[in-house]
Protein backbone atom coordinates (compact mmCIF):
# COMPACT_ATOMS: atom_id res chain seq x y z
CA UNK A 1 0.00 0.00 0.00
CA UNK A 2 2.71 2.32 0.87
CA UNK A 3 4.63 1.77 -2.73
CA UNK A 4 1.34 2.20 -4.24
CA UNK A 5 0.69 5.54 -2.89
CA UNK A 6 4.68 6.60 -2.83
CA UNK A 7 3.96 5.53 -6.55
CA UNK A 8 1.21 7.55 -6.64
CA UNK A 9 2.51 10.63 -5.46
CA UNK A 10 5.47 10.29 -7.67
CA UNK A 11 3.68 10.74 -10.79
CA UNK A 12 1.51 13.90 -9.73
CA UNK A 13 4.90 15.55 -9.17
CA UNK A 14 6.40 14.19 -12.14
CA UNK A 15 3.84 14.60 -14.69
CA UNK A 16 3.26 18.56 -14.96
CA UNK A 17 7.28 19.14 -15.65
CA UNK A 18 7.17 15.63 -17.81
CA UNK A 19 4.13 17.47 -19.85
CA UNK A 20 6.01 20.95 -20.32
CA UNK A 21 8.92 19.33 -21.65
CA UNK A 22 7.07 17.34 -24.28
CA UNK A 23 5.35 20.27 -25.26
CA UNK A 24 8.28 22.39 -25.95
CA UNK A 25 9.90 20.00 -27.38
CA UNK A 26 7.08 19.73 -29.90
CA UNK A 27 6.81 23.44 -30.40
CA UNK A 28 10.73 23.48 -31.40
CA UNK A 29 10.32 20.55 -33.77
CA UNK A 30 7.62 22.39 -35.44
CA UNK A 31 9.00 26.29 -35.41
CA UNK A 32 12.14 25.15 -36.73
CA UNK A 33 10.73 23.11 -39.61
CA UNK A 34 8.14 25.93 -40.25
CA UNK A 35 10.34 28.60 -40.76
CA UNK A 36 12.90 26.29 -42.17
CA UNK A 37 15.59 26.81 -39.97
CA UNK A 38 19.13 26.13 -41.35
CA UNK A 39 20.61 22.85 -39.25
CA UNK A 40 23.58 24.28 -38.36
CA UNK A 41 22.11 27.35 -36.69
CA UNK A 42 19.51 25.65 -34.78
CA UNK A 43 18.43 21.53 -35.68
CA UNK A 44 15.39 19.95 -35.10
CA UNK A 45 15.01 17.77 -32.00
CA UNK A 46 14.66 14.64 -33.91
CA UNK A 47 17.75 15.63 -35.57
CA UNK A 48 20.07 15.98 -32.88
CA UNK A 49 18.19 12.39 -31.69
CA UNK A 50 19.47 10.98 -34.81
CA UNK A 51 23.36 12.40 -34.89
CA UNK A 52 23.44 11.49 -30.95
CA UNK A 53 21.98 7.81 -31.93
CA UNK A 54 24.81 7.69 -34.74
CA UNK A 55 27.56 9.00 -32.05
CA UNK A 56 26.33 7.13 -29.25
CA UNK A 57 30.08 5.48 -29.15
CA UNK A 58 31.77 8.37 -29.06
CA UNK A 59 29.34 10.10 -26.61
CA UNK A 60 29.57 7.27 -24.47
CA UNK A 61 33.49 7.17 -23.75
CA UNK A 62 33.39 11.21 -23.30
CA UNK A 63 30.27 11.10 -20.52
CA UNK A 64 32.21 8.35 -18.23
CA UNK A 65 35.26 10.16 -18.38
CA UNK A 66 32.98 13.27 -17.68
CA UNK A 67 31.23 11.38 -15.09
CA UNK A 68 34.34 10.05 -13.17
CA UNK A 69 35.89 13.55 -13.10
CA UNK A 70 32.66 15.03 -12.00
CA UNK A 71 32.59 12.16 -9.16
CA UNK A 72 35.71 12.74 -8.11
CA UNK A 73 35.42 16.09 -7.74
CA UNK A 74 31.93 16.33 -6.42
CA UNK A 75 33.61 14.29 -3.20
CA UNK A 76 36.55 16.11 -2.95
CA UNK A 77 34.95 19.52 -2.87
CA UNK A 78 32.32 18.34 -0.83
CA UNK A 79 34.75 16.96 1.95
CA UNK A 80 36.25 20.27 2.00
CA UNK A 81 33.18 22.17 2.33
CA UNK A 82 31.77 20.26 5.55
CA UNK A 83 35.93 20.32 6.79
CA UNK A 84 35.38 24.27 6.17
CA UNK A 85 32.58 24.57 7.57
CA UNK A 86 32.80 22.39 10.94
CA UNK A 87 36.41 24.40 11.42
CA UNK A 88 34.45 27.73 10.86
CA UNK A 89 31.49 27.01 13.36
CA UNK A 90 33.85 25.62 15.86
CA UNK A 91 36.55 28.46 16.21
CA UNK A 92 34.24 31.81 16.01
CA UNK A 93 37.79 34.02 15.55
CA UNK A 94 37.93 31.87 12.40
CA UNK A 95 34.75 32.37 11.40
CA UNK A 96 35.09 36.63 11.58
CA UNK A 97 38.77 36.11 9.70
CA UNK A 98 37.39 33.72 6.96
CA UNK A 99 34.24 33.89 6.19
CA UNK A 100 33.68 37.43 4.26
CA UNK A 101 37.10 36.03 2.58
CA UNK A 102 35.16 32.59 1.50
CA UNK A 103 32.04 34.87 0.27
CA UNK A 104 34.78 36.95 -2.00
CA UNK A 105 36.17 34.00 -3.69
CA UNK A 106 33.17 33.54 -5.56
CA UNK A 107 32.90 36.39 -6.95
CA UNK A 108 36.28 35.68 -9.25
CA UNK A 109 34.91 33.46 -12.72
CA UNK A 110 35.64 30.06 -12.65
CA UNK A 111 36.48 30.49 -16.50
CA UNK A 112 38.71 33.09 -15.68
CA UNK A 113 40.67 31.09 -12.74
CA UNK A 114 40.54 28.09 -15.04
CA UNK A 115 43.59 28.86 -17.36
CA UNK A 116 45.80 30.26 -13.71
CA UNK A 117 44.85 26.33 -12.84
CA UNK A 118 46.51 25.31 -15.66
CA UNK A 119 49.39 27.45 -16.18
CA UNK A 120 50.15 26.97 -12.50
CA UNK A 121 49.52 22.77 -12.52
CA UNK A 122 50.14 21.58 -15.63
CA UNK A 123 46.97 20.10 -17.72
CA UNK A 124 47.12 16.83 -15.73
CA UNK A 125 44.07 16.18 -13.30
CA UNK A 126 45.14 18.65 -10.36
CA UNK A 127 43.77 21.58 -12.15
CA UNK A 128 40.50 20.25 -12.96
CA UNK A 129 39.73 18.71 -9.35
CA UNK A 130 40.28 22.46 -7.97
CA UNK A 131 38.05 23.65 -10.06
CA UNK A 132 35.52 21.53 -9.36
CA UNK A 133 36.33 21.77 -6.12
CA UNK A 134 36.22 25.76 -5.95
CA UNK A 135 32.42 25.10 -7.58
CA UNK A 136 31.01 23.06 -4.76
CA UNK A 137 32.88 23.51 -1.85
CA UNK A 138 30.61 27.00 -1.24
CA UNK A 139 27.18 26.09 -1.22
CA UNK A 140 28.03 22.50 0.83
CA UNK A 141 30.09 25.17 3.49
CA UNK A 142 27.07 27.77 3.83
CA UNK A 143 24.47 25.31 4.22
CA UNK A 144 26.25 23.31 6.70
CA UNK A 145 26.96 26.41 8.44
CA UNK A 146 23.40 27.75 8.08
CA UNK A 147 22.23 24.23 9.55
CA UNK A 148 24.62 24.72 12.57
CA UNK A 149 23.49 28.20 13.42
CA UNK A 150 19.63 27.06 13.82
CA UNK A 151 20.14 24.77 16.11
CA UNK A 152 17.45 23.86 18.57
CA UNK A 153 18.64 26.48 21.49
CA UNK A 154 16.48 24.59 24.28
CA UNK A 155 18.40 21.38 23.62
CA UNK A 156 21.49 23.55 23.09
CA UNK A 157 20.74 25.20 26.82
CA UNK A 158 19.69 21.45 28.38
CA UNK A 159 23.53 19.48 27.00
CA UNK A 160 25.41 22.51 28.53
CA UNK A 161 23.48 21.93 32.15
CA UNK A 162 24.32 18.56 32.28
CA UNK A 163 27.97 19.10 31.35
CA UNK A 164 28.53 18.19 27.74
CA UNK A 165 31.48 19.57 26.22
CA UNK A 166 31.69 21.40 22.89
CA UNK A 167 32.61 18.53 20.93
CA UNK A 168 29.57 16.32 22.64
CA UNK A 169 27.66 19.18 21.65
CA UNK A 170 28.66 19.38 18.36
CA UNK A 171 28.72 15.40 17.42
CA UNK A 172 25.19 15.09 19.19
CA UNK A 173 23.54 17.75 18.56
CA UNK A 174 24.72 20.50 16.21
CA UNK A 175 25.54 18.22 13.42
CA UNK A 176 22.67 15.84 12.99
CA UNK A 177 20.71 18.84 13.51
CA UNK A 178 22.20 20.37 10.40
CA UNK A 179 22.06 17.08 8.19
CA UNK A 180 18.67 18.54 6.04
CA UNK A 181 20.39 21.56 5.75
CA UNK A 182 23.58 19.72 4.65
CA UNK A 183 22.20 18.28 1.96
CA UNK A 184 20.55 21.01 0.41
CA UNK A 185 23.92 22.23 -0.19
CA UNK A 186 24.91 18.74 -1.43
CA UNK A 187 22.09 18.78 -4.17
CA UNK A 188 23.21 22.27 -5.08
CA UNK A 189 27.19 21.26 -5.23
CA UNK A 190 26.04 17.68 -7.30
CA UNK A 191 24.49 20.22 -10.29
CA UNK A 192 27.37 22.44 -10.01
CA UNK A 193 30.15 19.83 -9.74
CA UNK A 194 29.12 18.86 -13.57
CA UNK A 195 29.40 22.50 -14.72
CA UNK A 196 32.77 22.72 -13.14
CA UNK A 197 34.16 19.18 -14.71
CA UNK A 198 32.56 20.84 -18.18
CA UNK A 199 34.59 24.17 -17.63
CA UNK A 200 37.17 22.05 -16.77
CA UNK A 201 37.57 20.15 -19.96
CA UNK A 202 37.21 22.91 -21.80
CA UNK A 203 40.52 24.78 -20.88
CA UNK A 204 42.62 21.84 -21.20
CA UNK A 205 41.45 17.90 -21.49
CA UNK A 206 41.69 15.21 -23.97
CA UNK A 207 38.30 13.75 -24.05
CA UNK A 208 35.64 14.21 -22.12
CA UNK A 209 31.55 16.19 -22.87
CA UNK A 210 33.86 19.52 -22.39
CA UNK A 211 36.16 18.49 -24.96
CA UNK A 212 33.40 16.97 -27.30
CA UNK A 213 31.93 20.22 -27.45
CA UNK A 214 34.85 22.48 -28.48
CA UNK A 215 35.66 19.78 -30.93
CA UNK A 216 31.80 20.37 -32.26
CA UNK A 217 32.02 24.25 -32.16
CA UNK A 218 35.12 24.76 -34.49
CA UNK A 219 33.44 21.81 -36.59
CA UNK A 220 30.06 23.73 -36.92
CA UNK A 221 28.02 20.45 -35.79
CA UNK A 222 25.45 21.95 -34.09
CA UNK A 223 23.43 19.16 -33.14
CA UNK A 224 26.25 17.41 -31.32
CA UNK A 225 26.62 20.30 -28.87
CA UNK A 226 22.74 19.63 -28.57
CA UNK A 227 23.52 16.07 -27.63
CA UNK A 228 26.32 16.61 -25.35
CA UNK A 229 23.97 19.35 -23.73
CA UNK A 230 21.88 16.97 -23.59
CA UNK A 231 24.04 14.77 -21.92
CA UNK A 232 25.34 17.00 -18.88
CA UNK A 233 21.71 18.21 -17.88
CA UNK A 234 21.24 14.25 -17.52
CA UNK A 235 24.28 13.45 -15.37
CA UNK A 236 23.17 17.12 -13.33
CA UNK A 237 19.63 15.07 -12.63
CA UNK A 238 21.37 11.90 -11.95
CA UNK A 239 23.14 13.37 -9.48
CA UNK A 240 20.60 15.29 -7.62
CA UNK A 241 18.71 12.52 -7.28
CA UNK A 242 21.42 10.23 -6.17
CA UNK A 243 22.23 12.80 -3.39
CA UNK A 244 18.25 13.27 -2.86
CA UNK A 245 18.07 9.13 -2.12
CA UNK A 246 20.91 9.51 -0.16
CA UNK A 247 19.35 12.24 1.98
CA UNK A 248 16.39 9.89 2.36
CA UNK A 249 18.42 7.16 3.67
CA UNK A 250 20.48 9.04 6.02
CA UNK A 251 17.66 11.63 7.52
CA UNK A 252 14.21 9.88 7.32
CA UNK A 253 15.81 6.89 8.09
CA UNK A 254 18.15 8.24 11.11
CA UNK A 255 14.61 9.84 12.57
CA UNK A 256 12.50 6.60 11.77
CA UNK A 257 15.04 4.73 13.93
CA UNK A 258 15.29 7.22 16.58
CA UNK A 259 11.71 7.25 16.72
CA UNK A 260 10.99 3.32 17.60
CA UNK A 261 14.04 3.48 19.61
CA UNK A 262 12.55 6.24 22.17
CA UNK A 263 8.88 4.36 21.81
CA UNK A 264 10.73 1.13 22.88
CA UNK A 265 12.10 2.94 25.23
CA UNK A 266 8.50 4.49 26.67
CA UNK A 267 7.07 1.14 26.70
Amino acid sequence: MSLRLTLRQWFRSAWPPFVAVLLFVGTWEAAVRYFHVEAWILPPPSAIAQEASRSAGSLWMHTLSTLRLTLLGFVIGSAVGLIVACALHLVPLLKSALYPLLILSQNVPTIALAPLLMIWFGFGLLPKIIVITLVCFFPVAVSAMDGFAQTDRTMLNYMRMIGANRMQIFRKLEFPHALPSLFSGLRIAATYSVMGAVIAEWIGAQKGIGYYMILQKSAFRTDRIFAAIVIVVALSLLLFLLVTLIEKLAVRGGRRSGEVREGGERR
